[in-house]
């Protein structure tokens, strides 16, 4: 797969499209290699390639500079995990699983709720769906839980600790995060995976023809 010939948006689209429930790549291969790009092309490309590749466990980075940073201060460690939250409901496939799995917990204590929070079936026009269907969270869309959860956390955020701080932290992550997909040379195995994910997605839009 040449990574040097996808956009920003395509590299946005398949991380949301692709599943997040895979474990974070080894500590040994995160932190195994790491060379100066020869230009800028290569560097773009090896960026986008580990931003894929390694998508896990600079997500965990993330997270874990943010909960160092507010060890001392509980709000700010929910305040996270909100955050979290919100930026991982993008994902469509971690949604649906996080849709099934609240709701094979409702339906232990009571059917008739769980009933309730199933997503509405779409219209079905000659033996297909009218429209590409919506995910929905509890019954309701997608948005709504990401509004929720976005505002609860920003709330969170004023209220534990000082505004500046988190924006300190948060561009801690980051940083850390361009300078490792940046410097870290793709193996053999992350060029492997590109290829296997690059073959589901045509796959699944061959089969929906």
């Amino acid at each position: 797969m040449d990574w040097g010939n996808v956009t920003t948006e395509d590299l946005v689209d398949a991380l949301r499209e692709v599943d997040w429930s895979a474990p974070p790549r080894p500590i040994s291969e995160f932190f195994a290699r790491f060379t100066f790009p020869r230009s800028h092309s290569k560097w773009s490309s090896r960026l986008k390639c580990n931003l894929y590749y390694y998508r896990t466990n600079y997500f965990i980075l993330i997270l874990f500079v943010l909960a160092v940073g507010f060890l001392l201060k509980p709000l700010a460690i929910v305040s996270a995990i909100l955050t979290g939250l919100s930026i991982s409901l993008l994902n469509d496939s971690f949604a649906v699983t996080f849709n099934e799995k609240v709701t094979r917990s409702v339906r232990q204590f009571s059917p008739q709720l769980a009933a309730k929070l199933r997503p509405p079936i779409a219209p079905v026009i000659r033996g297909r769906p009218s429209r590409k269907r919506a995910i929905h969270i509890c019954g309701q869309p997608r948005w709504v839980f990401v509004l929720i959860s976005s505002a609860a956390s920003c709330i969170l955020w004023l209220t534990s600790c000082n505004l500046l701080t988190v924006l300190w932290a948060l561009a801690i992550g980051l940083l850390a995060t361009i300078l490792h997909a940046s410097f870290r040379v793709p193996n053999l195995k992350a060029r492997l995976n590109t290829f296997r994910e690059e073959f589901r997605s045509v796959w699944r839009n061959y089969s929906e023809l």
